[in-house]
C-alpha cells in the first residue's frame, strides 16, 4: 500500500492518494467553515465515485457516456466508508463534513477496502476533528481451509467454494464495522476471522499512525454548544422526573414523545431565545444516559424483558394472495414485514455493468421502507438505507439459494417495511425464508436474522445521568456492559450497537456491524455472536412451524420453465434467420420467452400449457428423422414427379409417385391433394439429409380406399 500527498488537492482539509496494486483510491476531506443551524445531528457525508475511466473503457449507454447516478456496489461501498468513519467524530459537531472517494484506477484489487484507508488517512492528516484512524481489511477463506487470505483479489471471490467472506474495520484491537457474508460459516470461525482480521488492522494502522504524525496538521476545536444553565435548571426540575417516570412506563417509549412537548413548551414559554434543536439533544442525552446506567447497574431495561428475550413473533406463509408466486408476513414485537416473491425466466436477469464488476445476478432481494412504517410523513424514495439493507438481506439468503442448473428461474424478493420498531431488515431475512418456501423455491433450509443491542457504561460528555440515578461516572472504572437481545427501536436509537446476525441452524450467512462508540473489544462481539445463535435458532422454530419445507411445485401463478438440449448444429436452425424462426414458436405457442445459449441449451418460460406447447413446436424442428419412423403429415405440394409432405415443423420429405401405390400411378393428382394428410414411412435419408417417404409401405391398401384401381 503506498500513500501519495500532494498539492493536487490542495484546497480540501485533507487528501490523500492511496494504491494497492494497480488499484488507485483518491480521497479527500472537507469541513464547511460555519456551523449548519437548526439541525440536531451530525451532518457528515461521504460520496464515493467510481469513474469509468478507472477500468479503462468507455461505459454507459450509446446515448449517456457520462457517469450518472451511483451503482448500487458505490452505494454500497461508501456506506462502509460512512460506517467505519462515523462513529470516531464527536457527534455535537454541526460543521458540514463531506468525503469524497473517488477510483481513479481499478484492476484486481476492490477499491472498498481501499477507500476506507484513504479516508482514514485524509481525516487524520487534516486539521478536522476526528479520532482516528481506522483500517479496514477483507478476509477470505474457502470450504476445507482453516486460514484466511487477506484482501482476496476477484478471481478468488468468485469462486462458488468461498466459505467466508468478510470486511471488518478497526482500531485499538476492538472492532467498529463488520460487513460479512458466509456459506453456514460456524461461530467460532467468525470469531477466528476478527482476531485474524484485527492483527491485520493494527499493521495498517501503525502504517497511518506513522504519516500522520510526520505530516499530520493540528486540529481545530469545536467547542460543544450548550443550552443556558437557566434552561438546564428547569429541565431538572420540570423535565427529568416526567422523563425517568415515562421511560419505564409499561405502555411504552411513546410517552417520551410527549415529554419532548412539554419541554419544547417551557423553552418557549421561559426561554425563547434557546436553541431548540440543543434542547431536544439534552432531552435525548439524558435518556441514553438513564437507560444505560439502568441496564449496566440494575440489569434493567427499558421495556421490562430479559436481557435474552425475543419478542412476540408471528410468521405466516402465503395466505396474503393467490396471485402471488409466493408471500411471507414475519412479525417481531412491532416490527412487521411483508416479502413477495416473483419468479421469471433467463432473461430477465439483472445485468451488472460497472468498474468493478460484469455479472448477472440470477437473484435479487429490494427492501422497501415506506415513511408509514415508522408512522412519520416524507417524500417516498429508494435511499442509501434501502439499499443497503436489501443487499444485507440478499446476501443472508444466498446461502440457501438453490443451483442455477437446478432452479433456472430468475428469482426477486421484495421486502415491504409494513411497520418499524426495530432491525427490519433481520425481519426481511425472515419474511423472504417464508416467501420463498411458500413459492416452492428449494432452497435447503430457512434463514432467520435478529439484531444484537449492547450497553455500555462510559463517560458521557456533560454526565447528565447522575442527575437522573445520583451517580456519576468515573473515567478510571472498568467499563461494565450488557447485551441485548432484539433491540427494538430506542434500544437501537440510544444504545451502543446494532449488531444484524443472519443464519440458519447450521450456522451464519451474514453480518453487519454498527456501532455508535469507538469500537467493541472481540470477545463482547464474539458473547453476541453465541446469543444471536440461540435467538436465531427460537426464531427458526417458528418459521418451520408456519411452512415446514419449500411447497414440493411452484405457484400455479408463476411461469413454468422446460429446458431442452439441442445440438450445436441446430442452434441456428432454432433460432432462424434474424431470430424468425425462434419468434414464431413463441408467438404460436403464447410462450413468455424462449431463450437458447452457446452450448444448446433451451430455455422455454410459459404459462397455461404454453410452454408443454413451444417445447413440442422445438423438438418437431430439431427431431433427427430416422428410415422406418411413420407418421401421418400433410401434403404441401403436389409436383409431376410427386407431393411433398410435411411431417414435423420446418420439415417435409418426398413421396415419388412410384411410392405412392404397389401399383402404376399415371397422375400424382389422381390420389393426392394439397393439404391432405396422409400416412408416410421414412424410406431413406440421403448424403444430403433430404427425406424420403413411401405411401405404399406404410400403408398398402391407401390407393385404393381412395378409390384408384390397379
Amino acid at each position: 500500500m503506498t500513500a501519495t500527498f500532494s498539492d493536487l488537492t490542495e484546497q480540501a482539509n485533507g487528501s490523500v492518494i492511496l494504491s494497492y496494486g494497480n488499484t488507485v483510491v483518491l480521497a479527500t476531506a472537507v469541513i464547511s467553515k460555519g456551523k449548519r443551524e437548526g439541525i440536531d445531528f451530525f451532518p457528515l457525508v461521504v460520496d464515493y465515485e467510481e469513474r469509468f475511466y478507472a477500468a479503462g473503457q468507455i461505459l454507459g449507454n450509446r446515448f449517456q457516456r457520462r457517469e450518472n447516478k451511483p451503482s448500487d456496489e458505490a452505494i454500497l461501498s461508501g456506506r462502509i466508508v460512512d460506517r467505519s468513519i462515523r462513529p470516531l467524530f464527536e457527534q455535537h459537531i454541526r460543521n458540514e463534513v463531506q468525503v469524497v472517494i473517488t477510483i481513479l484506477s481499478i484492476e484486481k484489487d476492490d477499491p472498498d477496502i481501499l477507500a476506507v484507508n484513504a479516508a482514514s488517512l485524509a481525516l487524520g492528516v487534516s486539521d478536522i476533528p476526528w479520532k482516528g484512524p481506522v483500517s479496514a481489511v477483507r478476509l477470505g477463506k474457502h470450504k476445507g481451509n482453516d486460514s484466511f487470505e487477506v484482501n482476496p483479489v476477484y478471481d478468488f471471490r468468485e469462486h462458488e467454494n468461498v466459505d467466508l467472506e468478510i470486511i471488518a474495520c478497526g482500531k485499538d484491537g476492538n472492532i467498529n464495522m463488520i460487513e460479512a457474508e458466509a456459506k453456514e460459516t460456524a461461530e467460532d470461525d467468525v470469531e477466528r476471522a476478527l482476531l485474524c482480521a484485527s492483527q491485520e488492522i493494527e499493521r495498517i494502522n501503525e502504517f497511518q499512525r506513522k504519516i500522520i504524525a510526520e505530516i499530520g496538521k493540528k486540529k481545530m476545536g469545536i467547542e460543544r454548544d450548550e443550552i443556558s444553565d437557566g434552561a438546564k435548571k428547569a429541565f431538572e426540575q420540570e423535565i427529568l422526573p416526567r422523563a425517568k417516570n415515562e421511560i419505564w412506563d409499561e405502555v411504552g417509549w411513546g410517552k417520551i414523545d410527549s415529554v419532548q412537548k412539554i419541554w419544547l413548551q417551557i423553552l418557549e414559554e421561559k426561554f425563547p431565545e434557546e436553541n431548540t434543536a440543543l434542547a431536544e439533544v439534552y432531552l435525548d442525552d439524558v435518556v441514553s444516559e438513564i437507560i444505560h446506567l439502568a441496564a449496566v447497574n440494575e440489569n434493567k431495561r427499558a421495556d421490562g424483558r430479559r436481557f435474552d428475550e425475543v419478542r412476540s413473533l408471528y410468521a405466516e406463509a402465503g395466505g396474503f394472495s393467490k396471485t402471488l408466486h409466493g408471500s411471507g408476513i414475519f412479525y417481531r414485537g412491532g416490527t412487521h414485514i411483508l416479502s413477495a416473491l416473483t419468479l421469471g425466466g433467463p432473461e430477465d436477469v439483472q445485468t451488472i455493468d460497472g468498474i468493478e464488476t460484469k455479472s448477472e445476478k440470477h437473484f435479487m432481494h429490494h427492501y422497501n421502507f415506506p415513511p408509514y412504517s415508522s408512522g412519520e410523513t416524507k417524500r417516498l424514495s429508494t435511499g442509501r438505507r434501502e439499499i443497503g439493507h436489501g443487499m444485507l438481506a440478499e446476501r443472508a439468503l444466498r446461502a440457501v439459494l438453490p443451483q442455477k442448473n437446478d432452479f433456472p428461474y430468475t428469482i426477486r424478493v421484495v421486502s415491504e417495511s409494513m411497520a418499524s420498531n426495530g432491525s427490519t431488515s433481520m425481519a426481511s431475512v425472515c419474511a423472504s425464508s417464508l416467501a420463498l418456501m411458500d413459492g416452492g423455491v428449494p432452497i435447503t433450509r430457512p434463514v432467520a436474522g435478529i439484531a444484537m443491542g449492547l450497553m455500555m457504561e462510559q463517560p458521557t460528555p456533560n454526565s447528565k445521568a447522575k442527575l437522573a440515578t445520583g451517580q456519576a461516572t468515573n473515567d478510571q472504572r472498568p467499563t461494565k456492559y450488557k447485551i441485548l437481545t432484539d433491540i427494538q427501536g430506542p434500544e437501537d436509537h440510544h444504545g451502543d450497537m446494532d449488531f444484524k446476525v443472519a443464519g440458519t441452524d447450521k450456522g451464519i450467512t451474514a453480518i453487519q456491524l454498527d456501532i455508535k462508540v469507538g469500537g467493541i473489544p472481540i470477545p463482547i462481539l464474539k458473547e453476541a455472536i453465541v446469543a444471536a445463535k440461540a435467538a436465531r435458532e427460537q426464531i427458526l422454530e417458528v418459521i418451520k412451524k408456519a411452512i415446514p419445507a419449500p411447497r414440493p411445485q411452484i405457484s400455479e401463478y408463476a411461469p413454468k420453465i422446460i429446458r431442452l438440449k439441442i445440438k450445436d448444429d441446430q442452434i441456428g436452425l432454432l433460432i432462424g434467420p434474424g431470430g424468425k424462426m425462434i419468434k414464431r414458436i413463441t408467438a404460436e405457442s403464447g410462450a413468455i420467452q424462449i431463450t437458447v445459449d452457446d452450448n444448446g441449451l433451451v430455455t422455454i418460460l410459459g404459462k397455461n400449457g404454453a410452454a408443454e406447447k413451444a417445447a413440442e413446436k422445438i423438438k418437431g424442428l430439431t427431431r433427427e428423422y430416422k428410415p422406418g419412423e411413420m407418421f401421418h403429415g400433410k401434403v404441401t405440394r403436389i409436383m409431376d414427379f410427386g407431393a411433398f409432405v410435411e411431417i414435423g415443423p420446418n420439415t417435409e420429405g418426398l413421396v415419388h409417385i412410384s411410392q405412392i401405390a404397389p401399383f402404376r400411378v399415371n397422375k400424382v393428382t389422381d390420389i393426392l391433394k394439397e393439404n391432405d394428410i396422409v400416412p408416410v414411412v421414412i424410406k431413406e435419408i440421403d448424403e444430403k439429409k433430404r427425406i424420403n417417404l413411401s405411401i405404399k409401405d406404410a400403408d398398402t391398401d391407401f390407393a385404393k380406399r381412395k378409390g384408384l384401381k390397379p
